[in-house]
């Protein structure tokens, strides 16, 4: 699978390098170069120095047409933007991103963005150890269907935004 990673934080590097050893064609972006150090030199993937909400830098990256995108940031803002232009203008198949806020979380997967929280995920393993009562085990929250924006009729005035007209200025 061609998949790209938006973050080499300890998640986006583990995983990349989990991926790449498994013969996986990895690409993994990150604003710091130092990120990079997380990989181990066995890593036969592309490190990309750039931002990953950036629809040029996805698009040189080789987003497009990716059989898998993950934002794995830090930054809960930066990750639904980079997975909203994979889902939107890079039309990938299959897009997580990781959303440390369990309300995000909830309402971007309702607005069309899988998710995974690492609450939800933290929580039910200490309640598990603690062996007190928790509901199922929490994972990656499917993505709502939504249309294409492409799809919808274009309105008067200006762009759609959360389907009202743009405000002109």
């Amino acid at each position: 699978m061609n998949i790209v990673i938006v973050g080499c934080g300890r998640v986006g590097a583990t995983l990349a390098a989990d991926l790449d050893s498994k013969g996986h064609a990895i690409t993994i972006l990150d604003v710091s170069t130092r990120s990079f150090d997380r990989l181990p030199s066995t890593f036969k993937g592309n490190a990309i120095r750039g931002d990953g909400t950036d629809e040029d830098t996805l698009r040189r990256a080789g987003a497009a047409g990716a059989d898998v995108f993950l934002a794995l940031t830090e930054g809960d803002n930066r990750n639904v933007m980079a997975a909203q232009l994979a889902v939107e203008a890079l039309e990938v198949g299959r897009v997580v991103a990781k959303i440390n806020d369990p309300v995000r979380a909830k309402a971007y997967s309702e607005l069309g963005i899988a998710t995974i929280c690492r609450t939800d995920l933290m929580t039910h393993a200490l309640l598990s150890h603690l062996e007190l009562p928790v509901g199922p085990v929490p994972g990656v929250r499917s993505a709502a269907p939504h249309p294409h924006p492409a799809s919808q009729p274009a309105l008067a005035g200006g762009a759609a935004v959360g389907g009202r007209p743009a405000e002109e200025a």
